[in-house]
């Protein structure tokens, strides 16, 4: 049984920072990219991170890229995303996902498990 399991949402003024954190279990954790999604209000799912399965090859999308980090700890099968200089459309719910191959992967279509998600809510 594949469970992701996520932690550190919450509320934010901008220009701050958090980091989530994702804890997976039924899964060979270093065989698969990790990936993070988000989903605002009124919106689309979005792509934000993915980061290989040894955790040497990131990508970001370019609305974070200059702010966001991903990493993963392979000894804890987690994942995590660094958020800094947090903006007002930064606001969502944010989704760590199981990619289906071991690099990077940035369509939705390719992720094979998805975690319950975490809201996100960045204030003036």
């Amino acid at each position: 049984q594949v469970q992701l399991v996520e932690s550190g949402g919450g509320l934010v003024e901008t220009g701050g920072s958090l980091r989530l954190s994702c804890a997976t279990s039924g899964i060979t954790f270093s065989s698969h990219s990790m990936g993070w999604w988000r989903q605002a209000p009124g919106k689309e799912r979005e792509f934000v991170a993915s980061i290989s399965g040894p955790g040497g090859v990131s990508y970001l999308s370019g609305a974070v890229r200059d702010r966001f980090a991903i990493s993963r700890d392979n000894a804890i099968n987690t994942v995590y995303l660094q958020m800094d200089s947090l903006q007002l459309e930064d606001t969502a719910v944010y989704f760590c996902a199981v990619g289906d191959r071991l690099p990077v992967v940035t369509e939705a279509t390719s992720y094979i498990s998805w975690g319950q998600g975490t809201q996100v809510t960045v204030s003036s």
